[in-house]
């Protein structure tokens, strides 16, 4: 018999685990809903053509394609078979062949299906439209410590609006969850693609697309990794050597936006011919247009609303300009969080995006959202021990019997406390009471009411805290009652 096993990258969990997970899950839900965001869910499958060119290349390669029901090699109507795939689409290869044996795929995230969901439901929504969503999502990543083929995000999004305080509330939600989780030695990373397309604009060499998927690559392959990709696209070395001195900038939040801007500033006037410091009326309002200035006034005032929000985290909040953010869609501010004190990737992630939308038939609609990475966050919760103690179950009471008419003596009392919103469970088989108080140890349930023959008789019962050993008697009538105190 062959041993059952899953597939890679997926995993089971146990009642504990689930419990766990639940909480983290109820601490994101509240912040969601104290910030305005309403639910929604979208099917797990996916028409293909919603999904592909939504991520960039290296995105579509980690879509999970689903084959056409029945036999998907071949078409029968009328007692005709006509083969769906030919020696010429097999010859031509994967691109050919695919379209024809596979209609639909998993979900890679949830934003390109909210940016699909807004486009047909477009009449029947009140903009700004802001939704949350928690369901789990897929892609065909080789599986590792903190990346899983299957796991779960927790989104927040609004589209309709392109206000700036969209992005100073994700930042203030973000804050909040690591907060209320425990997890205090976070860092928020925000930047923004203005900045990056400023910075490919002042290298004035190669593809940008290049440039921001060998930036976003930084923090695993580092600089020789980065370089060495720059020069294969055919960026020469003096640009590899630009790059990194723009992103080798220090200091705090301000310090960074000020070098930065100033250095944009003077970028702009010599690509017009003007060198820094020649006389000129109002030199700043002349390169307004520039990506990275725009970039750069937007994380300005990104900050000044946090401020009047009352922020007070600025430690925590990061501008990163090397924070890339790889899928294709995002156009303005990017977000990314990192626990500082676990060897993990980010636990968070977002920006906006100004054409998603557009995708499907819906143009002008801005949008910003960002995740949390419930499986990556559980991993630190675990790694760092700030779960609290949870059992197996919810049942906070078990009721131990002896015998056949003890155990449906009891029966009235049980449903006294579940109507009471008290979780409680009665041990199904008579027994040895010790066996009954092993179950309820294992499973984590703290108090046990001992309802044995001679309790009954006298209308009373015992009540165990098992953690502490104490344990004392009270009447029928006063359990439910004491319980709920």
């Amino acid at each position: 018999m062959e041993k059952p096993s899953i597939p890679q990258g997926t995993r089971d969990f146990g009642p504990a685990q689930v419990a766990r997970r639940q909480y983290i899950f109820s601490v994101i839900r509240r912040t969601f809903e104290l910030f305005g965001y309403a639910p929604l869910e979208t099917p797990t499958l996916e028409n293909l053509s919603v999904l592909t060119g939504k991520y960039g290349d290296e995105g579509d390669q980690l879509l999970f394609k689903v084959l056409n029901s029945g036999n998907f090699l071949v078409k029968e109507r009328r007692g005709e078979i006509t083969p769906l795939v030919t020696a010429a689409d097999l010859e031509a290869g994967p691109k050919a062949v695919l379209p024809k044996i596979a209609e639909k795929g998993l979900r890679y995230d949830l934003t390109v299906p909210f940016a699909r969901y807004v486009a047909m439901n477009r009449g029947t929504l009140t903009f700004p439209f802001r939704r949350y969503q928690m369901q789990p999502v897929w892609r065909a990543d080789r599986p590792q410590r903190g990346r899983y083929r299957e796991f779960w995000q927790c989104d927040a999004d609004v589209v309709g609006t392109d206000s700036l305080l969209c992005e100073a509330e994700i930042v203030l939600m973000m804050s909040r969850v690591f907060e209320e989780l425990g997890l205090d030695d976070f860092t928020i990373k925000i930047n923004h693609r203005g900045v990056l397309r400023g910075l490919h604009q002042t290298i004035g060499e190669g593809q940008e697309s290049d440039l921001l998927v060998a930036i976003d690559k930084l923090d695993k392959i580092g600089r020789d990794g980065v370089t060495n990709e720059l020069l294969i696209k055919g960026y020469s070395e003096h640009a590899t050597e630009v790059l990194f001195t723009l992103l080798s900038i220090e200091g705090n939040y301000e310090n960074k936006l000020k070098w930065l801007r100033m250095h944009f500033v003077n970028e702009g006037l010599q690509s017009v011919g003007f060198e820094p410091g020649a006389a000129m009326d109002d030199p700043e309002s002349f390169v307004l247009s520039g990506s990275g200035y725009e970039g750069l006034r937007a994380l300005n005032e990104v900050r000044d609303l946090l401020q009047a929000s009352g922020f007070t985290q600025w430690d925590r909040l990061e501008f990163d300009p090397t924070l890339a953010r790889g899928l294709s869609y995002y156009t303005g501010c990017i977000f990314e969080v990192k626990i500082n004190n676990v060897a993990m990737g980010s636990v968070s992630g977002g920006g906006r995006y100004d054409n998603l939308t557009g995708a499907f038939g819906l143009p002008g609609v801005s949008g910003v959202g960002f995740s949390f990475g419930v499986d990556r966050i559980y991993d630190c919760l675990e790694s760092l021990n700030l779960f609290t103690d949870t059992g197996e179950t919810p049942t906070r009471v078990l009721l131990t019997h002896f015998d056949q008419a003890s155990g449906r003596a009891a029966l009235p009392l049980l449903a006294e406390l579940r109507a009471a919103g008290i979780p409680a469970e009665l041990y199904p088989d008579a027994g040895k009471v010790q066996k009954q108080f092993k179950y309820a140890d294992a499973k984590g349930i703290p108090l046990v009411l001992i309802l044995g023959p001679e309790e009954l008789a006298a209308g009373i019962a015992k009540i165990k805290i098992l953690k502490t050993g104490e344990e004392k008697a009270l009447a029928l009538s006063e359990v439910v009652a004491a319980l709920t105190a």
